[in-house]
């Protein structure tokens, strides 16, 4: 039985755990606590180790998707969860004030990790703010040094997340064929 994991990243309330929960084969693990900061005006809840979900495939391969902290001071669990990952989904919300600086912050933290694997970008909330476009997104990630997919999302349809999934597992193979 094939095995592999999948790293969702992001800033607080991104959807990362919405994504997983939408994708999830089996009722999802979550460590979300009461938000006792700041974070508590974007969310009465946040992750503080980890969401973890499971996508059973055909042949018996599973895909298990791992959620990390979205709070800077949670970042020792990121090097752990990223331990033996194909790759990052980096989930960004456009209606945060500087979307460009979250993409920043989540890219220079995850550098060394998506060198050495693949990235996918999903942007929630496009249809609450529908600036900036993912033109913009584009033009940014390649000031950073990156090309990558970049798709507009809703964290909660399963087909949007599915697409991430299927983005990401492409460029790192992209002989993979979809016969579902």
């Amino acid at each position: 039985m094939a095995q592999h994991k999948i790293i969702f990243a992001g800033p607080v309330g991104a959807g990362k755990t919405t994504a997983i929960r939408s994708l999830s084969d089996i009722p999802i693990v979550s460590t979300d606590e009461d938000a006792s900061d700041m974070t508590a005006n974007r969310k009465p809840q946040t992750t503080v180790a980890m969401d973890y979900g499971l996508m059973k495939l055909d042949g018996n391969e599973r895909v298990h998707l791992y959620g990390t902290p979205g709070q800077e001071r949670f970042d020792f669990m990121w090097d752990i969860l990223t331990e033996g990952g194909l790759g990052l989904v980096l989930m960004l919300d456009n209606t945060r004030i500087n979307p460009f600086q979250d993409m920043s912050f989540y890219v220079n933290a995850f550098r060394e990790f998506i060198d050495q694997t693949q990235l996918v970008i999903g942007v929630t909330r496009m249809d609450e703010r529908p600036e900036p476009d993912l033109s913009r997104y584009n033009a940014h990630l390649a000031s950073l040094g990156y090309k990558a997919p970049i798709f507009e999302v809703d964290a909660r349809e399963k087909r949007d997340m599915a697409l991430l999934v299927q983005a990401l597992l492409y460029s790192i193979d992209p002989g993979i064929r979809d016969d579902g």
